[in-house]
């Protein structure tokens, strides 16, 4: 009923790798395993009825041995420690009152016992409640910015350059790092899954009282924002081709400084947004560019051979940051776009396997998805001067995406073959 490979378990069925789940006085399950369960298992079991299930089985155990007090005292300490790494990992599943139940059950039971016990019970709620609080707060600033907050005239844009907010590239780099690594903290890693489950006929049953991946689309909104962001602050200089030569140069340094932060995410946004048509067509202005750097950067991140280069280049960082001491030299932030695309291939060749009721362990850890909400909850640790210029980021207004061509028709009159197009836009 459960696959190894080399020592290693790879996948198995649900009912067999739920026992697996289960503490004893002798066996703990090791964190890898919880999470590519925690994670692969949604796709048959609700975390409510997952979580009964374990606790069930743990209380069958004790029957059957008739177990001591001592010994019960251990096992109940033994699943605190379950709940505490299960909400550190997918804390959003405990937001389900039914979860929550269980929950309460537990430290029911543990007023019983010994005093070191009931402190870890106590803690655990604790930071449970710390951690739904803050995700209430994130989602209430989520919904009262308007981040697709758009404008069709130059003159409702700020007039502060960015350069003028964060001081420098480098100071930039680290405010969009920030926003990063904060976005990416609350993305609870089933809404990968929960994603493509969406798009199966064959799960809808499991899937029906699930969560919305809200923050997740969230972070890949932010991906077009930013470049959205790089353009117009590149067109609404209508009259000064020198200060568009200037935002240009500003940018590809900022970019350069997101590559030797790691944060490729942004990196890649800031090369779409310098490759956007309003920005990519204002020949007079790239003629004034010193390009060198941002013909670098665009090699590292071509899409040829599956961004062959980029990969490279993503798990040398990776190896940087396992052996790094600083905390500066460990934040890694990959492309998020083409990790999603990764994920749902990897998920289309699980399908067979999920088809037959086996839990593909393996297959979904090979892929580090804690890594990244991991990464954003280790709090930015650069230094960063002020993290007020991050909000100003999120909020300033964009120009919207006619607004955009026609400002950089104003830039610079369209040739022959854009007429038509201006013509249209007006």
């Amino acid at each position: 009923s459960v696959m190894y490979r080399e020592g290693n378990l790879i996948s198995g069925r649900l009912e067999a790798l739920i026992q697996h789940m289960v503490p004893t006085a002798d066996y703990y399950p090791d964190r890898a395993f919880l999470f590519a369960f925690l994670l692969t298992s949604r796709l048959f079991v609700k975390p409510h009825d997952l979580l009964g299930q374990i606790l069930a089985f743990s209380e069958a155990q004790l029957k059957a041995k008739q177990a001591p007090a001592k010994e019960r005292a251990h096992l109940l300490a033994r699943l605190v420690q379950l709940l505490g790494e299960w909400s550190e990992t997918f804390p959003y599943d405990f937001r389900d009152e039914r979860v929550m139940s269980h929950v309460r059950d537990v430290a029911h039971r543990c007023v019983s016992v010994e005093g070191p016990v009931r402190q870890e019970v106590s803690l655990l709620l604790h930071n449970l409640l710390y951690r739904l609080k803050k995700l209430e707060q994130y989602e209430a600033f989520l919904h009262s910015i308007h981040t697709e907050a758009t404008t069709t005239s130059i003159e409702a844009l700020s007039q502060t350059e960015v350069s003028e907010v964060c001081g420098s590239a480098v100071s930039l780099a680290q405010q969009l790092t920030h926003i990063e690594l904060e976005r990416l903290s609350y993305i609870g890693p089933e809404e990968f899954v929960q994603a493509f489950a969406k798009e199966s006929p064959a799960l809808e049953t499991s899937f029906k009282d699930m969560k919305q991946t809200r923050n997740l689309e969230s972070y890949v909104s932010w991906f077009n924002r930013l470049s959205y962001f790089v353009a117009t602050e590149v067109c609404k200089h209508i009259k000064s081709k020198k200060q568009r030569v200037r935002v240009v140069e500003f940018w590809v340094e900022t970019a350069r400084e997101c590559f030797n932060i790691g944060n490729f995410n942004s990196l890649m946004a800031i090369i779409a947004g310098l490759n956007m048509s309003p920005v990519s067509r204002l020949k007079r202005t790239w003629s004034k560019v010193q390009c060198a750097k941002f013909s670098v950067l665009e090699h590292q991140m071509d899409p040829s051979c599956n961004f062959s280069s980029y990969r490279s280049t993503l798990k040398a960082a990776v190896w940087r940051s396992a052996a790094a001491t600083d905390d500066s030299q460990r934040i890694v932030i990959p492309f998020f776009s083409l990790l999603v695309k990764d994920l749902y291939f990897l998920n289309e060749g699980c399908s067979n396997k999920v088809k037959q009721k086996k839990i593909p362990i393996a297959d979904l850890w090979s892929l580090d998805i804690p890594r990244l909400p991991a990464e954003g909850r280790h709090a930015c640790r650069i230094p960063i001067s002020n993290l007020g210029d991050s909000t100003k980021i999120v909020l300033i207004k964009l120009l919207s995406q006619v607004a955009l061509s026609l400002a950089s028709f104003e830039c610079e009159p369209p040739e022959n073959h854009e007429k038509d197009r201006y013509k249209s836009l007006k």
